[in-house]
């Protein structure tokens, strides 16, 4: 399995001293959005910094484009964590099986930011194997400018979704629990269902119960491996489908996968009569 994009605990823990390290504490409840921060404030991992989701990780929600935009600010943001790009090496880690870190991992590696990976296990099981945690935020890095582009062929916007749709060279995969993929039942969005013509892959198969990553990620997609279409990749609001982005790496299919990072909660708003 390809491994460069994650790490283990007890590497970590070996390498908590380099100061060429940045922690990014990526924790955030979608019922509760202030619940990461309090838990971060709570205890962390010794130098970690917090990025909230939707403070941080995405821009401000209009009427179209999704729940969580992309973040327009997100260089300032990494330059003020002293991140340079494509040197630094950015760590992050979540407690909801990989949902909010591989946010995190696929905007800076959508930056050109390849030099990040993502906690095994996360919070939960850095704190179950008696790791040292910490409830001092970091002192501020030295800020630098963050110099990266954004690699915009990785994207599909909603037009390009709408043509391409019933394309023989896409394939769409959905991202979320089965039961909202079948509109059985929609917490957050205002209508049920999902993109016509899209498949179920819940991101929650990329890891077990306890947050690890299954070992055989490879096997995970195998229907895919010599089908040679587009894999269109998509969630509620372009945060969890990062999970699914993040597995295809490791199974060495990234290269042919494309996000549409507004997800249901764009394409329903187009369905909705204001």
């Amino acid at each position: 399995m390809q491994n460069s994009y994650i790490i283990k605990p007890e590497e970590l823990l070996n390498d908590l001293h380099r100061q060429d390290i940045v922690l990014v504490d990526c924790r955030f409840s979608l019922q509760d959005k202030d619940l990461g921060y309090r838990e971060y404030l709570g205890a962390h991992l010794p130098n970690a910094y917090y990025l909230d989701l939707e403070k941080d990780l995405s821009a401000l929600a209009q009427k179209h484009g999704g729940r969580h935009p992309l973040p327009i600010n997100f260089p300032k943001t990494l330059g003020d964590l002293g991140i340079i790009s494509d040197k630094t090496r950015v760590i992050a880690y979540d407690d909801s099986r990989f949902a909010f870190a591989a946010r995190l991992w696929w905007l800076l590696r959508y930056w050109g930011h390849d030099n990040v990976q993502i906690l095994d296990g996360g919070w939960s099981g850095w704190k179950d194997l008696g790791y040292p945690v910490e409830t001092e935020i970091p002192k501020p890095r030295k800020a630098c400018t963050f110099e990266g582009s954004p690699n915009i062929d990785w994207i599909i916007e909603y037009s390009q979704l709408r043509e391409q749709l019933n394309s023989q060279g896409l394939i769409l995969i959905d991202s979320r629990e089965t039961k909202r993929y079948l509109g059985q039942s929609e917490p957050i969005d205002p209508i049920a269902g999902h993109i016509p013509g899209a498949v179920n892959f819940p991101y929650l198969r990329v890891t077990n119960e306890q947050g690890y990553l299954v070992e055989d990620q490879k096997s995970l997609w195998t229907e895919f491996q010599d089908d040679g279409r587009t894999i269109g990749i998509y969630c509620g609001s372009g945060v969890t489908a990062c999970v699914n982005l993040f597995s295809l790496e490791q199974a060495g299919l990234f290269q042919r996968a494309r996000i549409y990072p507004g997800g249901w909660s764009d394409w329903c708003s187009y369905l909705i009569n204001y």
